[in-house]
Formats: C-alpha cells, structure tokens, sequence
C-alpha cells in the first residue's frame, strides 16, 4: 500500500514532515528501518536530509501477514462502511472482540480478518481502534493497517475521534446534565472497578433523554477511557446499568448491561472530511424505555 504526498513548506525535516500527517515515531522508525519504504522523488530516503518546495514523499507499507495463532472465522459481521483504510462495523451484545482464554476462534477480530482473506488482502492484522466490552453493542472503528492504526491512535488521543453512548441505567436522574468526576481503580478482589482517591481520573458526562416510571435513558459521552468507566461511575453514584450484574444492576429485564455506542465520528485522515455515524439502539435496549 503506498501514500504519496507533495511538499508545500520550505525547509522541513522528513520526520516532520511525516509527523504532521500522523504518522507516529514509532511507525517512523519502522519505515527508516524497511528498505525502500521511505522514499523522496523516488529515490531511498536519507532521514536527515531537509525537504524542498514541491519534493514528493512516499510511504510504502509492508503487508501485515496473518497471525497463524489468531484464526479466521467466517461468521458474518454487519458493516457500516469500509474504505481502503478502515472499517466501521456494527457489534452485537455478547460478542467478544478480541481473542482471549475464554474464546479464540470466534471473536470479532476473527471475523474481520475472515472478510480481509475473502478479499485475498495483504494486510490481514485488524487494528481495534474503539473496543467494546463483550456484552456491549454498538460501532466499532477497525483500521487496516498501521498506518491507519496510527492516524486513528493520534486523533483518539487529541479528542478528536469521539463515540458517545446510549445507556439504560435504574432510578430516575434529577439533573438533565451532568459530569461524575471520580477516580477509579481495579478492586483488589474482582474484576470490578471501584471509586477509589488512589485509582486513575475518570470523567463522565452525560444527558437525560429520557425518564421512565423506574429507569432513565441518558446519553453518554467520556472523557477518559477507564475499563468499565460508564458502568462503573453510574453505579457509584446509585444508578446501575440494567442488567449489569457485575455492578449491582436490576437483572429482571435485560440479561445484559443496557449499554451501547450509538455514535461516532472522526476525521478522514486523507480528505480531512468529518465522518460520522449513528446506530439505533437494538431491539432489547429499545423495549426497556
């Protein structure tokens, strides 16, 4: 796979150069270290050397062989859109998305990678850019190659790649908006996370969408990205997710917690187009309100 892109600054270093276009340090020194990867007006590229007006740079990726210990499944995945550098695939409650212990052969990544070899692609390492719990539905952003890892990684770290989420939680919120502010942390005894003054900052937001007789549809965006941090912060503010019984929630109406990511949206890394997605809540979410 090969990027090429036309010099307009005077004097301009090429990792500079490659830096403004998100490529990332350690990607750099991949391509320095990958002959031919890295060239300028055709020619092997010195990393020293300072770029003129109107030098043309070009990237050629390596294929990304297939990890024989990560299998390929065949079981279908529902696609939202696809580009040469990216997937965005709609995930369904209790499916896993990357392999584990507990499951290694059928996982969305599993999936991905049995569409990548339908396609006879040389790069056959999904990137999980936006993962999921298992038992969270919703969009997912897959890269197909780290370079596209790379431009996806920098845009989540700059706040500039968002999803929001759509979340069913018991009890009836009395602010229309608000922000839980707390650190979070692993508890010693479970797999849980616990509000702790020793954990990690975590913040929160969320809107009101909806009030029922005994549960609150909310709208939630974070802030940080802490393991089970939705779950976790409304619990602790007396709020559970339904049918979350790792944090206490009300388990007679939905065998899973009642979480989804509805919403996302980022910046096309080559046209610099905003691309933005929504996903309706599914049939088991939408029956709770």
């Amino acid at each position: 796979m090969q990027f090429n892109w036309t010099v307009t600054d005077e004097a301009i270093s090429i990792k500079k150069f490659l830096a403004q276009r998100d490529i990332s340090h350690r990607l750099f020194a991949q391509l320095k270290a990958t002959t031919g990867a890295l060239t300028v007006n055709g020619h092997s590229a010195d990393p020293q050397i300072a770029l003129g007006v109107g030098d043309e740079v070009t990237v050629i990726l390596p294929p990304e062989p297939s990890d024989p210990n990560v299998p390929i499944s065949h079981e279908p995945i529902e696609l939202i859109d696809e580009t040469a550098n990216d997937l965005v695939v709609a995930k369904p409650a209790g499916l896993t998305v990357v392999p584990g212990p507990s499951n290694r052969t059928d996982t969305l990544v599993n999936r991905i990678k049995g569409r990548l070899a339908d396609e006879n692609a040389t790069f056959m390492v999904p990137h999980i850019l936006t993962r999921l719990d298992r038992d969270t539905s919703g969009l997912v952003l897959v890269a197909k190659h780290r370079l596209a890892n790379s431009w996806y990684s920098q845009q989540a770290t700059a706040g500039t790649l968002q999803k929001r989420y759509l979340a069913v939680v018991s009890g009836i919120l009395a602010d229309d908006h608000g922000l839980i502010d707390r650190p979070l942390r692993r508890a010693v005894d479970g797999f849980n996370q616990i509000v702790s003054p020793d954990g990690k900052p975590a913040q929160t937001e969320y809107w009101v969408r909806q009030r029922g007789t005994t549960v609150t549809l909310v709208e939630v965006q974070l802030h940080t990205g802490r393991t089970h941090q939705i779950r976790a912060h409304f619990a602790a503010i007396g709020h559970p997710l339904l049918g979350d019984a790792l944090y206490g929630g009300p388990l007679d109406q939905i065998d899973r917690q009642a979480l989804h990511a509805y919403d996302l949206r980022f910046r096309d890394p080559l046209t610099d187009a905003e691309r933005t997605y929504e996903l309706p809540l599914p049939d088991d979410l939408q029956h709770l309100i």
